[in-house]
């Protein structure tokens, strides 16, 4: 499927706007703040953009990045900004003609931003021991609407585990099925190369990624796909698609299940464009003060990671009191655009 996706990308695709799924985010999706971000992007890099959705976490000041299936380099750039001059983010993609568009304007940004922190590297996702990367130099590794495009989704998920410091985090947007892809979705070149033939059964994909060394995958944001395209829509039957974003922290003592030590957290309200709230996932939105009642692998995710200065601890691990009730099943993705009935999954 290499040869699919470089044909796809390199060559029949001009722009975003010869895309035949809304898989892709707008600009009115993208939030205030980082809209000045993007406005200080080449229009060339801005218009060879195919990613599903945002992948800027907070708190990337100093941070060494690695955005994985860069393209043409918008996120590369956008990171660049977050990071700042004492951080680094570098860009890996296998299509030659996306790499020649991030590698022709990156003088220009280095005059926008004032530095040059940025760079690029040729190769395959699944196959990041090839690169002249050191395992554990990364504290963040990002990636938007790549991974559904490879064949060998559990390396990925291997190789970003081995480049991640301990307390790093894996935060990336992508594509998921409500249910496993067939053959003949899976092998139709288009759907493939509109991510939709890739895209993993979001239940696999949890158990891949645990089986990878992430014990808790955690569902920032979803929302359902349209395809805009008839003939696709009769393609794909009644598959349902969703954009989402997971974070996946690397901490070794992370336990498979929301467990309850009678811990506590108080957000401190200082993590930029955060004031009042710091969402970590889709069901932990810490208000700013008040004391929010977490299970041990979300107290382990803020107090072991660099989110841990923005935060007050309540509690320890010395007493378990079970598991936290409700926690658990069903399909995680909101479906209003699709007109089923919401599933609502509650959360510690």
């Amino acid at each position: 499927m290499h040869e699919v996706v470089q044909d796809y990308y390199g060559k029949q695709l001009q722009g975003s706007a010869d895309l035949k799924t809304d898989a892709c985010c707008d600009i009115s999706e993208v939030p205030e703040w980082l809209k000045p971000l993007l406005a200080r992007i080449h229009p060339e890099v801005l218009s060879r953009y195919y990613g599903c959705g945002l992948v800027c976490p907070e708190l990337l000041r100093g941070c060494r990045v690695l955005d994985l299936g860069c393209g043409s380099g918008r996120d590369v750039y956008a990171l660049a900004q977050l990071v700042g001059e004492s951080g680094e983010v570098v860009g890996v993609d296998m299509t030659e003609e996306q790499l020649a568009v991030a590698e022709a304007h990156r003088q220009w940004h280095a005059e926008q931003f004032g530095f040059d922190n940025v760079g690029f590297l040729r190769g395959y996702i699944e196959r990041l021991e090839e690169l002249d990367l050191s395992p554990g130099s990364f504290d963040v590794i990002v990636s938007n609407c790549v991974i559904n495009l490879s064949p060998d989704k559990e390396s990925v998920l291997r190789g970003v585990h081995r480049l991640l410091k301990p307390g790093g985090e894996f935060y990336f947007s992508d594509v998921y099925a409500d249910r496993r892809v067939p053959d003949s979705v899976r092998n139709d070149p288009v759907l493939y190369g509109e991510c939709l033939g890739g895209a993993l059964y979001w239940n696999d994909f949890e158990n891949l990624a645990r089986a990878s060394g992430f014990l808790d995958p955690r569902l920032v944001t979803d929302r359902p796909l349209a395809i805009t395209e008839d003939t696709l829509r009769e393609r794909v039957g009644n598959l349902r698609f969703f954009s989402a974003t997971y974070r996946l922290f690397k901490l070794d003592e992370l336990e498979p299940a929301c467990e309850d030590y009678g811990q506590a957290v108080v957000y401190r309200g200082s993590v930029d464009n955060c004031p009042q709230r710091f969402d970590l996932d889709k069901h932990h939105a810490i208000e700013h003060g008040r004391v929010f009642p977490v299970c041990g692998n979300t107290w382990r995710m803020l107090a072991e990671t660099r989110f841990a200065d923005h935060f007050e601890f309540i509690g320890d691990f010395s007493r378990h009191f079970g598991i936290f009730e409700g926690c658990g099943g069903g399909l995680p993705f909101d479906q209003a655009a699709t007109g089923a009935d919401r599933t609502d999954v509650p959360c510690c």
